[in-house]
């Protein structure tokens, strides 16, 4: 039996059709957005977590140029709620701290390019009115722009802490907010990004919609809205080679506090992925690559930690990651 050619050239048609639908509606299932995290800006005296405004103009141009939207936090964390397909152009920006240098340095800029951010401020250098953060009013004028989230009261150390100082320190920042900026924060950043079950529990229980970490990672729609993955842009940073960083889809089984003895025996991780290898970092030992098998890593590893706060990150093809901070 032959076709015709009018025959073939629908069928070919046909095929080409159906390809770009699968492209166009399965792409978005495997999208990802990136929160970013400054802290100050254009604040020489302080290398390691400065950015200069020129630093800033050029990650705020790449974004722009490339066409990346620049949406509320709000938005993120709401789609992610609902199960939505995340699109891989969002961004989120937040700033940690409430450092005067945002204010002075760098509030203009958000402005001149209509850049939403979240700003996470700790409450007691407000109160006391040290002179590196900025004054209350002056964060009400930034809450015009964008939103304020919590950074705690004090900002401790949360896992040195016990359970009522956590509650103490987070009530204490939830209600000063509502005493000198008119609202209750909506979301809530760990300080110095340190947190384990016990802490995100305890925070979590005050109902803040979001939480968010300081581990290098990005978010789709099966990510923990109490567990938000933040990249540091600090100094020279590329801003492109973080927009390639990828969700892991992981459930951590070991570890999941840092261990008494120091040693950490095992990784022990269930993976959402067909890859069949994946690479495990320690802080003080680099990478290692491992085997995965049926989804599940699980490598002896026997390491004497050299650090009181150490990451342990899994990462497998196309940049997918997943990180856990162990503080001692």
């Amino acid at each position: 039996m032959s076709w015709s050619k009018e025959k073939v050239f629908k069928n070919l048609f046909s095929l080409l059709f159906l390809f770009f639908l699968f492209i166009n509606f399965s792409l978005p299932l495997f999208a990802d957005a990136h929160i970013f995290v400054y802290h100050r800006f254009g604040d020489d005296r302080y290398p390691s977590t400065n950015t200069s405004i020129e630093q800033l103009r050029k990650d705020f141009e790449y974004l722009k140029t490339n066409g990346y939207e620049v949406i509320p936090l709000s938005r993120l964390t709401d789609a992610v709620k609902n199960s939505e397909n995340i699109p891989d152009k969002w961004v989120v920006i937040t700033i940690d701290d409430g450092y005067k240098s945002f204010y002075q340095n760098a509030l203009y800029i958000f402005k001149e390019y209509g850049y939403h951010f979240t700003l996470f401020a700790a409450t007691k250098p407000s109160l006391k009115g040290y002179k590196d953060f900025m004054r209350w009013e002056e964060l009400k004028e930034a809450s015009k722009y964008g939103d304020i989230g919590l950074h705690s009261h004090s900002h401790p150390h949360l896992t040195h802490l016990s359970d009522e100082e956590i509650k103490k320190d987070t009530k204490t920042g939830i209600d000063l907010f509502e005493k000198y900026l008119g609202f209750r924060p909506n979301f809530y950043a760990y300080p110095y990004g340190e947190y384990d079950e016990r802490v995100k529990n305890i925070i979590k229980s005050f109902g803040f919609k979001a939480i968010c970490n300081q581990n290098a990672g990005a978010i789709n729609k099966t990510s923990d809205i109490y567990d938000l993955d933040r990249i540091a842009l600090v100094g020279k940073s590329d801003i492109s080679s973080k927009l390639k960083l990828r969700y892991l889809n992981a459930l951590w089984i070991e570890p999941r506090n840092y261990p008494a003895n120091g040693i950490l025996e095992k990784v022990k991780v269930k993976i959402f992925d067909n890859a069949e290898t994946a690479e495990i970092y320690v802080t003080g030992y680099g990478w290692k690559r491992v085997k995965v098998k049926n989804g599940l890593i699980d490598e002896e590893m026997n390491l004497h930690l050299k650090k009181k706060r150490t990451r342990v990150i899994i990462k497998v093809k196309n940049s997918k990651i997943s990180t856990r901070i162990l503080v001692k």
